[in-house]
């Protein structure tokens, strides 16, 4: 539908996040018996320049920083992530002349490590089995440590994080589906991405439905994504805000993100394809129901990132 906006074209790089497209998921949701009142959209996040939907909160824990004085050239930003942030904060670091040190689990595919050092990025790699908690508690061993030395963003507990989306993500949702969402669907990581979003959608309108999407057991597959029961909660995740939870297994994502590049042509992360098929969950139900809906979702990153995951092969 929407495209990204030529007039920008020529501006400093990091003016190019944020305003990402939706798109209709119009072929895998015929396939999937969901009738024509009921509309599936994605919202295309691979469109910004870091090729991700982290790239609206590293832009804005990096920027309120500096307006607060937390983050000068003296500083060197440190967090802990999944990948996807800490590709956002290493190119908008490089663009603003930073240093960057991301705590970073060693199960991240290796195209995002790659990814990290070509931008710049020093890398501490914490152990598989510790997953993204693993991180979080290696960044805050090392801020403990030295805290002269680091601005430690802490995206889990950052309130930049979620406005962010609250100011950027659910505005440019409600415009382009002029205001006919009905249900917001997106998966917990830090959960940034579903806490800001849904706190805005809902000022719009109070009955729109806000479902969170969550891997179905504590060892999966889904990186970036937050078996909450457990897992460390983020700070910023507001528990009261899921109206319901639809739990997806590592293997149904992997097939989704086959099924969505040969069926839609989109060529999305695993985290991506579990949001689709939570959305076309919802939309089932909502046209089994013989009701109308507009279901949007996050596409959050792109394949790319994943392409040495055998479970394309």
């Amino acid at each position: 539908m929407n495209r990204l906006d030529v007039s920008r074209a020529g501006k400093n790089l990091l003016s190019l996040i944020g305003n990402t497209p939706l798109v209709r998921l119009k072929k895998i949701a015929d396939e999937s018996g969901i009738g024509e009142q009921v509309e599936v959209y994605g919202k295309a996040e691979f469109f910004n320049p870091g090729g991700s939907v982290k790239d609206r909160p590293a832009l804005a824990i990096i920027e309120t920083a500096e307006q607060s004085g937390l983050l000068t050239q003296e500083k060197i930003l440190l967090d802990a992530t999944s990948g996807n942030t800490g590709i956002a904060y290493a190119m908008i670091c490089a663009v603003k002349g930073y240093r960057a040190t991301l705590c970073l689990p060693e199960s991240a595919s290796n195209e995002r490590k790659t990814l990290l050092k070509v931008y710049g990025a020093e890398l501490i790699l914490t152990p598989r089995a510790e997953s993204s908690d693993g991180a979080i508690r290696k960044a805050r061993e090392l801020y403990a440590a030295q805290p002269g030395k680091y601005f430690y963003a802490d995206q889990y507990s950052n309130d930049a994080n979620w406005q962010s989306h609250f100011n950027t993500t659910a505005v440019e949702i409600w415009e382009q589906t002029s205001g006919r969402i009905t249900d917001f669907v997106a998966a917990i990581g830090t959960s940034g991405t579903f806490t800001g979003t849904v706190r805005r959608l809902k000022k719009y309108n109070p009955t729109i439905r806000a479902v969170s999407v969550q891997p179905d057991v504590a060892v999966h597959g889904l990186e970036g994504v937050k078996h909450l029961e457990s897992a460390m909660v983020p700070k910023i995740y507001d528990a009261s805000l899921p109206e319901k939870t639809v739990e997806v297994a590592t293997e149904t994502a992997y097939a989704y993100a086959k099924k969505l590049a040969r069926t839609e042509g989109l060529f999305l992360g695993v985290s991506a394809a579990a949001n689709v098929y939570a959305a076309l969950q919802v939309a089932r139900e909502l046209s089994q129901e013989n009701k109308a809906g507009v279901v949007v979702t996050v596409l959050c990153d792109g394949g790319m990132k994943y392409l040495s995951e055998p479970f394309w092969k």
